[in-house]
């Protein structure tokens, strides 16, 4: 997943309407760059794949907020 392009995220890494409006917060409230947007939603896609998952659910994406947030 590190690897995915702007494209492949895109197309792999989908969000239910929940994940979408975390993550629409999450890039007002921590002032997200797009860099950071696309870290986070790949890390979600992994997240997802560990879980099992085809789509990236809120709870994938609060996953990787929170571990963007430890890094940081």
């Amino acid at each position: 997943n590190a690897a995915l392009g702007t494209q492949e995220i895109d197309q792999h890494c989908t969000l239910d309407a929940a994940g979408e409006a975390l993550l629409k917060q999450a890039i007002v409230r921590l002032n997200f760059s797009a860099r950071a947007y696309h870290r986070v939603l790949k890390l979600a896609r992994s997240v997802a794949d560990l879980a099992g998952s085809e789509c990236i659910s809120a709870t994938h994406l609060a996953e990787a907020i929170q571990y963007r947030r430890q890094a940081t």
